[in-house]
């Protein structure tokens, strides 16, 4: 028999609903350009580097008519939209105004989950006004951020994260989707797999190869199946196509790595180049990660090579990275395990991970005799 049950420490889930809201901001950052400039509402925006080795951190929703989208390299951007205006990112605007929309999410509950600048899952099973109503607690939401912000949100109500982060997708921009109580399923079942989370181009591309191609398609594989083809990812697979998901909001998330990147102004194939890009690297990652007060075991070397493709490398400490120098130590051993390069890079990025505050996420589960809440 399959073991698909819910673990001791999701017990608690198990026995009823909860009332999950997640709110995604609008295209944040370019909506913000747009709100501190006027004139730039209503014409093709995106948020990045204008350069050749430019790569867009978002683009606003007139830009995407046209088909531009997030991390697009932005002269593939200028081909497809030639009128796209350009505007350097502002990250400490951005930054100021999450905090602000965070604080508007705690006016109505301690249990909110952030997962960038721009989107956050809160917990209203019991939320602090006593309003009992998710939907209305969402409408109350999006309204204050309107009001107080000058942006737009979407959000979506459901019982659980996996549905709720579907539905605020459901409705963009400005938009409000609501998932009840026994409609999970038939709501999954319609969608296309490709608009699960971490279901990628290529995840979509090899689940096309089998013949699935919606949520119901997925339903109707069982466990062996999806084991076979998706190994570890099949439980979490099987649960997602009948809408099933008891992770708790964790307020507070865990950090999971901190580091920094860089696309390089031309690509490099020299180990030296390289290694004196890798230092300044390593001065920023090291800024960040004193900043974010972090410890962490684990470094990870990336290089993104000029046809796109990855190249990592990692190692684990038994104890925390102590300083900047033994990041730097490891950093260079491990380029040194891929030099000479077949071919040149045009990013080079490292990461610290393994912190010491990560916890594992909590498993997908399967749900037993749930009682309805009012949305």
């Amino acid at each position: 028999m399959d073991d698909l049950s819910v673990p001791d420490d999701e017990a608690d889930g198990a026995t009823g609903l909860r009332k999950i809201i997640h709110v995604d901001m609008d295209a944040f950052y370019a909506s913000v350009e747009q709100r501190d400039d006027p004139s730039l509402r209503g014409k093709p925006l995106a948020v990045g580097g204008d350069g050749p080795r430019g790569v867009l951190t978002t683009c606003s929703y007139e830009a995407r008519k046209f088909g531009c989208r997030s991390a697009m390299p932005s002269v593939t951007a200028k081909r497809l939209c030639p009128q796209l205006i350009f505007r350097p990112p502002r990250f400490p605007v951005y930054t100021a105004i999450s905090h602000q929309i965070r604080d508007i999410f705690l006016d109505y509950t301690p249990l909110v989950e952030p997962l960038s600048l721009d989107e956050a899952f809160l917990d209203v099973t019991e939320d602090l006004r006593g309003i009992g109503s998710a939907t209305r607690i969402a409408e109350l939401i999006r309204n204050r951020i309107k009001q107080e912000t000058g942006l737009t949100a979407s959000a979506g109500v459901s019982y659980n994260k996996f549905l709720a982060k579907l539905a605020s997708d459901q409705n963009k921009p400005d938009g409000l989707c609501v998932i009840r109580p026994g409609e999970g399923a038939a709501f999954v079942a319609a969608l296309p797999v490709r608009r699960f989370f971490g279901i990628g181009p290529r995840g979509a591309e090899k689940m096309a190869s089998l013949g699935i191609e919606t949520g119901a398609d997925l339903a109707a594989c069982d466990i062996h199946f999806l084991r076979q083809h998706f190994g570890s990812q099949a439980d979490y697979l099987y649960r997602a196509a009948r809408g099933i998901d008891l992770r708790r909001v964790k307020a507070n998330r865990p950090r999971k790595s901190v580091g920094a990147e860089r696309t390089l102004d031309r690509d490099i194939s020299s180990g030296a180049a390289l290694r004196e890009v890798l230092e300044r690297i390593i001065a920023l990652a090291w800024a960040r990660i004193t900043r974010a007060e972090a410890r962490g075991r684990t470094v990870t070397l990336k290089l993104k090579h000029k046809d796109f493709t990855n190249l990592t490398r990692s190692r684990s400490l038994p104890a925390a990275i102590a300083s900047e120098a033994e990041l730097a130590r490891i950093g260079h051993e491990l380029l040194g395990e891929v030099l000479p390069l077949a071919q040149p890079v045009r990013l080079v990025g490292l990461t610290l991970s393994a912190l010491e505050e990560d916890e594992p996420p909590a498993p997908v589960t399967a749900s037993k005799g749930q009682a309805e809440l009012p949305f």
